[in-house]
């Protein structure tokens, strides 16, 4: 049973961006490797064609690896609600709630689910690259771990540990995720690798040998800072590093994203910010959100609470405000429910009736069955794209893609309609003529699937380049 399990010193250690890039970098070469997260927690997610739920990040690497995405690549995803409540979903369907309290001892039988993927992932498959999660070194959550080293241990998998260099520290973050373990859990950390360098390579050099030389663990290589790189995130430690052009003229568009407190699939406003004299901040700044030529209001797993918020920070009079003056607004899915008559919840937060803010037609009704799919529509004779992930349900009129439109307020209940090239640029250009920019599209620039195909290539060739890719091929075990 072939197979490496990619761990970080941290969230946001480079995890993801490591198990893409192997994904690519094995089926290069021939291998037939599939992507695998035991249970992701994050409210980025995805629908896959057979109409189950998963992380973004897993979406991706089976995009890295060329396999169709399921459940069984990524069997577990908990999806935050509150600071003490996640709610679950087991192979892409919704399965309940876990509370703060049964996180360290109340997932026997999602470990017994993500097992079982395992199980059937790697009899389909010749080498499954598995992601883990937070730190292994969670020493806290180690009796009941089932994503780090328990799965590790389970199936006797490698652990190649991945330090970030960019946050400070990480000698010290390497030698103590190494130093917690206890002696059968440190047998399976065989090497370790550093994301995100800049500088000279001979400076670290030494640091790298002493960690070697405390732990036994191979420095397999120093992966570089990759700038024009992003991912499909499933953290939200990386929302919003889109670097706005330093450029002011006006033929630039600027967007503002409410960075609301329960952001679900931020990756949304990925294709803006991917987009040539485009500017996207994620912020809760009124100014930027007050003077940007689109504020665009996203989805949340807390349609309520974030709504609350949204009044509480004033961002709600900003809104109205915005659409009295005929400045555009942008609501995607939980983003449009705030934007709606109003909005009936006795399922997500169970705050009965509550007041929308009146832009939009509609009411949202929220119901116990959680709306799973993929829905095609057309819009300015462009096509139109995207996938839906909601227990809200709006009586829309589809004056707009999967919502309604009125003034310079749209509304949509679609994920992921901004990744189709015409329709995106088309709806910009109607942002652009309501705001007074002279932004217009440029044909002739790659679209956004093809970026983010040469981003995979891009880390792909930067493993190759910077990371032993033969020795880790050995290591998993993945060589005929």
């Amino acid at each position: 049973m072939a197979g490496l399990l990619v761990t970080g010193t941290s969230s946001d250690a480079g995890k993801s961006l490591v198990v893409t890039a192997l994904c690519r970098a094995f089926a290069r070469r021939g291998v037939d490797v599939a992507p695998f997260k035991a249970q992701n927690m994050s409210n980025n997610s995805m629908v896959c064609r057979d109409g189950s739920e998963i992380g973004r990040a897993q979406y991706l690497q089976c995009e890295a690896a060329g396999v169709e995405a399921s459940s069984v690549h990524n069997p577990v995803l908990l999806k935050p609600g509150s600071d003490r409540r996640a709610f679950v979903v087991v192979r892409g369907r919704p399965a309940g709630e876990l509370q703060a309290g049964e996180y360290a001892t109340g997932r026997t039988h999602l470990a017994e689910a993500a097992f079982a993927a395992y199980e059937e992932l790697a009899a389909s498959t010749d080498l499954v690259v598995s992601e883990g999660a937070g730190s292994p070194a969670e020493v806290n959550l180690r009796a009941g771990d089932y994503v780090n080293l328990g799965l590790a241990r389970r199936f006797g998998l490698p652990v190649l540990v991945v330090g970030d260099i960019d946050r400070g520290g990480v000698l010290a973050a390497l030698y103590g995720t190494w130093a917690l373990l206890d002696d059968d859990d440190r047998a399976l950390l065989k090497a370790f690798a550093i994301n995100k360098f800049r500088g000279d390579e001979g400076v670290l050099a030494p640091g790298l040998a002493t960690i070697t030389d405390r732990t036994g663990m191979p420095c397999v290589g120093v992966l570089p800072w990759l700038a024009d790189v992003w991912l499909d995130s499933e953290d939200a430690l990386s929302v919003g590093r889109w670097r706005p052009s330093e450029d002011t003229s006006p033929d630039r568009l600027s967007v503002a994203v409410a960075r609301l407190p329960r952001t679900s699939n931020a990756t949304d406003v990925d294709a803006l910010a991917a987009e040539p004299g485009v500017d996207v901040r994620v912020t809760t700044d009124l100014d930027l959100c007050r003077e940007a030529d689109l504020m665009v209001l996203p989805g949340t797993r807390a349609t309520v609470s974030d709504l609350e918020w949204l009044r509480a920070r004033g961002l709600a009079d900003v809104v109205r405000a915005r659409a009295s003056a005929g400045r555009p607004v942008l609501g995607i899915c939980g983003g449009y429910q705030m934007l709606t008559d109003a909005i009936e919840d006795d399922v997500e937060s169970r705050a009965g009736v509550v007041d929308g803010l009146g832009l939009l037609p509609g009411t949202v009704r929220f119901a116990a069955d959680k709306v799973l799919a993929r829905p095609t529509g057309h819009w300015e004779g462009h096509p139109v794209d995207g996938y839906e992930i909601h227990h809200g349900v709006v009586d829309d009129d589809a004056s707009f893609p999967g919502g309604s439109h009125r003034g310079a307020v749209w509304g949509t209940i679609w994920h992921g309609t901004l990744e189709g090239d015409g329709f995106r640029r088309a709806f910009l250009a109607q942002v652009a003529q309501a705001s007074g920019s002279t932004w217009t599209a440029q044909p002739t620039a790659p679209g956004f699937a093809a970026r983010r195909t040469a981003m995979i290539d891009i880390l792909a060739d930067a493993v190759e380049e910077h990371l032993d890719v033969d020795a880790l091929l050995d290591l998993a075990g993945g060589r005929r």
